[in-house]
């Protein structure tokens, strides 16, 4: 095997850092192809982490936001489980 890598001409390696390179770049985008479709780009998902016992911590506004972001959720959850019993793909 070595004695075929240094009978190839000089530069063939640019050719494997292009071909890697755009492996590399297919991959990045099916990734975020993938998470686009999958709600992986909610920023509101942030408030899922607060429950009753923050309020006070809260803007009375925050804390409503909160609150609805919490019921979406949960709607997108019973959604996606009932797609996964009956046998769907993900969008």
């Amino acid at each position: 095997m070595s004695e075929f890598l240094n009978n190839l001409p000089d530069g063939w390696t640019i050719y494997l850092w292009l071909i890697f390179g755009a492996m590399i770049i297919m991959a990045a985008v099916y990734a975020i192809r993938w998470a686009a479709q999958n709600d992986q780009f909610n920023e509101d998902i942030k408030y899922v982490v607060f429950d009753e016992n923050d309020r006070d911590k809260m803007s009375p506004e925050e804390f409503a936001k909160a609150q609805k972001v919490n019921k979406d959720q949960e709607a997108l959850r019973e959604e996606y489980l009932k797609k996964q019993q009956t046998g769907e793909s993900k969008r």
